[in-house]
């Protein structure tokens, strides 16, 4: 940090020292361009004498660059080394969350709490409140358009506003009901303002029963969204998946 000052004129507060290790030292140690303590491997994590020293495998190839050997070292590099990019997306597919499609095909969703709810609204809402109903659409946190039934969205007349979806649509052909489904985690529930914007869009589907639902990975989530939920909205919890909360209680699930 002192040398980053000093040559880049650039100066870094002394509570940074963590940001670097954990943003810059850790995934260059994780690539073998680093290693960590490699003269006393038995120092202390807190030593004051913690060092970082560049891979003998890493020099080599950082010789070479600006010379005609450059290509060369780093395919060799990458075929005796590998690349930390691949090794990554290793990591991530092992933790990433299956999905049976209805066509059979099985996609995997971003790890996280919230494609977990999605999950669990496609697998188990759908089996108990919306028995019959098919998927019509279903987003990912790192594919907004995951899976979409165009042929469904045509039939019922539908223009979409993909930055307005909800996170799950369902559709039941046989009482024409569509479920609009938001999976809150953090942010999210049917809002008397999100009511309005899927009513809104949906407005070109006339013999529609709309039906607005926020599920909940659990009930304490679901205490932090209370005051913001629409009335005539329906409330679902992954954890009690048998049960439903109707907001307002006249009516059993059903368009409004």
């Amino acid at each position: 940090m002192d040398w980053l000052r000093d040559t880049y004129n650039k100066a870094y507060a002394p509570n940074t020292r963590e940001t670097f290790r954990r943003q810059f030292l850790h995934q260059f140690m994780q690539a073998r361009l680093i290693d960590y303590n490699p003269d006393i491997p038995d120092l202390p994590t807190n030593s004051p004498r913690a060092h970082y020293k560049i891979t003998d495998e890493a020099i080599t190839v950082i010789r070479t660059y600006g010379t005609p050997g450059w290509a060369v070292a780093v395919r060799t590099w990458a075929e005796n080394v590998g690349l930390l990019t691949e090794a990554y997306a290793i990591a991530r597919g092992l933790h990433t969350i299956p999905l049976l499609l209805p066509d059979g095909t099985e996609v995997r969703l971003s790890p996280g709490a919230h494609n977990e709810v999605q999950v669990a609204i496609i697998n188990q809402f759908a089996a108990t409140f919306a028995h019959g109903a098919e998927l019509v659409y279903v987003g990912d946190t790192a594919d907004k358009l995951l899976y979409l039934n165009e042929t469904v969205i045509t039939e019922l007349g539908i223009e979409l506003n993909h930055d307005k979806l909800p996170d799950v649509v369902l559709y039941d052909s046989g009482r024409r009901w569509v479920y609009l489904i938001e999976a809150v985690t953090s942010h999210g529930p049917m809002t008397p303002k999100r009511v309005i914007e899927l009513k809104e869009m949906f407005a070109g589907c006339k013999a529609c029963g709309l039906i607005f639902v926020s599920a909940f990975p659990d009930f304490a989530e679901f205490r932090k969204h209370m005051k913001d939920i629409a009335w005539d909205t329906e409330v679902w919890m992954a954890d009690i998946p048998e049960h439903m909360i109707h907001f307002n209680g006249d009516r059993f699930l059903g368009p409004r």
